[in-house]
């Protein structure tokens, strides 16, 4: 109780609060509060959750500067912001976002968010001038594909990265991937057991890894089923107004579903059905990727495949903390299933 009132006494009075302070109050060592921000791992649950609790009634502050001189750390984690016509980051992108920040907080790490301009030396040399600042530590790294330079970058610089997308990595690094040929075979099924024969698959144009494994689901599901895909397949960007023109011709040719590799194609194949005085859902089957906002906003509601993306978010970070800690140790892979969310675009027998 004396010490209780003592640490109130000197909040009350402008002191901050010490580490001594907050070993006293939580009733531990210094060691150990020192081990709940530096290495919370190393502590039991309840004595981590015990010394938080401490660090936030006291108001207990380290410094930042202070530490990154003592530890050779600065507890960041680069995560570069892209636009990227292809792949996770858009209107899905707050979640992953969310789940990345917090299991690294947990942890004791912070995420440092930067731009940089991407595919070329300019953003390597991004890369370059964050470690010369020792801003952070190691990266994770999203919209990787077939060409990226900057898991061949990190590698030979010994920095530790974990990507989101198994395009740019070696069997011999960790990544973390969402298994999109599972996904667009699933809505295959799906369909099939409606009654549909002749499903179209709405995609990126060739080249890109996320948009090349998609079709690769549509297509083997559609052979498994025994049903052809000749003349199925149609590209266009990601674009509303492009996939709408890729699309159109699909229709008149009778096919009764489309599955597309994103959800912004799928409102494109929306507005072609609707021009051609057909109704989605209705007339024509569609299942877009991602599950994004707009889904369930759209009239009728969209189906799409939703993707782990908090685990995505969680298994990034645990990779890379334990490559962290132990450089050396054995490559992890984790590739993750999306879930088929079934709505009123994708729900009714089909009519022929």
């Amino acid at each position: 109780m004396v010490a209780h009132k003592s640490n109130s006494s000197a909040r009350r009075a402008g002191k901050p609060a010490t580490l001594a302070l907050v070993a006293q109050h939580s009733g531990v060592s210094p060691q150990t509060v020192s081990n709940a921000l530096n290495s919370p791992d190393l502590l039991a649950p309840e004595t981590l959750a015990r010394v938080r609790r401490s660090i936030d009634k006291l108001g207990y502050r380290p410094h930042q500067a202070a530490r990154s001189l003592r530890t050779k750390s600065s507890r960041l984690i680069g995560f570069e912001v892209q636009l990227s016509a292809y792949g996770v980051f858009g209107p899905v992108s707050e979640h992953f976002l969310h789940s990345v920040s917090e299991s690294a907080s947990e942890a004791g790490y912070g995420i440092l968010l930067f731009t940089a301009s991407a595919g070329g030396d300019d953003e390597t040399e991004r890369y370059a001038e964050l470690l010369r600042e020792r801003s952070v530590d190691a990266f994770i790294l999203t919209n990787t594909h077939r060409g990226d330079r900057r898991p061949g970058w990190l590698r030979k610089r010994g920095i530790p990265f974990v990507p989101f997308g198994r395009w740019s990595a070696r069997d011999t690094e960790d990544w973390i991937d969402v298994d999109g040929a599972h996904g667009t075979a699933a809505a295959v099924d799906h369909l099939v057991g409606l009654g549909h024969r002749k499903i179209a698959f709405l995609g990126w144009p060739r080249g890109s890894g996320v948009g090349d494994d998609r079709a690769l689901g549509w297509r083997e599901a559609m052979r498994r089923h025994q049903l052809s895909v000749r003349g199925l397949r149609v590209s266009a960007v990601d674009d509303v107004e492009a996939a709408r023109d890729a699309v159109e011709g699909l229709f008149p040719a009778g096919v009764t579903a489309v599955v597309a590799a994103s959800d912004t194609l799928a409102l494109g194949c929306y507005r072609a059905l609707r021009e051609s005085g057909r109704t989605p859902g209705r007339d024509v089957a569609v299942i877009g990727f991602d599950d994004s906002a707009a889904a369930g906003l759209l009239s009728p509601h969209l189906s799409s495949l939703r993707q782990p993306l908090r685990e995505v978010g969680r298994s990034c970070v645990h990779l890379l903390l334990d490559r962290i800690r132990e450089p050396q140790r054995d490559p992890e892979h984790i590739l993750l299933k999306p879930e088929l969310i079934v709505r009123e675009s994708a729900s009714q027998s089909a009519s022929n």
